[in-house]
């Protein structure tokens, strides 16, 4: 028992079980969207853990009170509510939310790409965002749902379309593949891997992951180093062929979307020089048409306060930027586009 809960706690890094007053002045009100699925209830579980949540607030289109209740029994401080499916359901679900995650939409299965979710996840996002624009516009968003390269720039279009867009307040979580490449490093220099942090820039999907080895001093060659890439970008298959088609990649996507929403909950309430990968809105390659773009970035209290530049790269990183940005390209483009035919 003792060592679950030592298990759960590292999840949130340097908050493990220290005091932590919630006063009116740090309070936080967090809203999952799509909080019975296969990454929702696992993310709903790990945020009712966070002493830096105050108010959780659950919605889905079948099952969120149910999950709230469970849930609820736990034995930390914040309140935790389910809400119906309905426009009035999703409307107080997120009155007064402060950050916003969105992991609703239908899984993965085996020889599917996050591409072939497109059309149903797009829907999901778009309907979703307009109801966070209407009843929170000032919330950090959070977006789970995949295609994550394309539904970030949908929910952008759904707030620019309201008038309410705020670039720093949007984000694409991409926390899974600095995760993994981090632990999948440790793996074959036998290191601790919670002390790996392997910087992960592009996008979140297949080839649009490019991993920067060399940022952390490491140098890998020939198949070993081909492996280790394909692993980065495609570890997500791994976990699709091993479920036999009852999912993906549900907990360890919980368990990044937890670590963003934690990181930013610190900014917000006043921890200085936090630091999170993520795919946001980003000057970083607009000349290139690539209009957002995954790499670290300083979170403050008012969302995005710094976006940093990839930095140096070797030759075969820079092959796999360049490939990267040809497909995200795309991607944006595909997201944008659907969005405002269909809105």
């Amino acid at each position: 028992m003792f060592a679950a809960r030592q298990a759960t706690q590292s999840v949130f890094g340097a908050v493990q079980r220290r005091a932590f007053s919630q006063t009116a002045a740090n309070a936080s009100k967090v809203a999952v969207l799509g909080a019975a699925g296969g990454i929702g209830q696992p993310l709903s579980l790990l945020l009712k853990l966070n002493p830096r949540v105050s108010e959780l607030a659950l919605y889905d289109i079948k099952g969120g009170p149910g999950v709230a209740a469970d849930i609820s029994h736990i034995n930390t401080k914040s309140t935790v509510k389910g809400y119906e499916a309905t426009p009035e359901g999703v409307r107080e679900c997120l009155k007064g939310a402060e950050i916003v995650l969105i992991p609703a939409g239908v899984p993965r299965k085996p020889g599917m790409t996050r591409d072939d979710l497109f059309n149903t996840n797009a829907s999901i996002v778009r309907d979703l965002a307009k109801a966070a624009a209407d009843a929170c516009p000032d919330a950090n968003m959070l977006i789970i749902s995949n295609p994550v390269n394309s539904t970030v720039p949908i929910t952008a279009e759904v707030f620019k379309s309201k008038g309410v867009y705020n670039p720093k307040k949007l984000f694409g979580v991409t926390t899974l593949d600095v995760v993994r490449a981090s632990r999948f490093i440790s793996q074959l220099k036998s290191t601790d891997p919670a002390n790996e942090n392997i910087t992960v820039v592009g996008g979140h999907s297949g080839a649009t992951i490019v991993p920067l080895l060399s940022q952390s001093g490491y140098e890998l060659q020939g198949a070993q180093l081909d492996e280790y890439i394909k692993r980065v970008q495609f570890g997500g298959d791994e976990v699709v062929q091993a479920k036999g088609g009852a999912g993906s990649a549900t907990l360890s996507m919980a368990m990044a979307g937890a670590r963003f929403a934690e990181s930013l909950l610190k900014a917000a309430q006043g921890q200085k020089s936090v630091v999170e990968p993520t795919f946001v809105d980003s000057p970083l390659y607009k000349d290139q048409g690539v209009t957002y773009f995954a790499s670290p970035v300083t979170l403050g209290p008012n969302g995005v306060e710094e976006i940093h530049p990839v930095g140096k790269m070797t030759e075969f990183e820079q092959g796999l930027l360049e490939v990267c940005l040809k497909d995200l390209k795309g991607n944006i483009e595909k997201g944008e586009k659907w969005a405002k035919e269909n809105p």
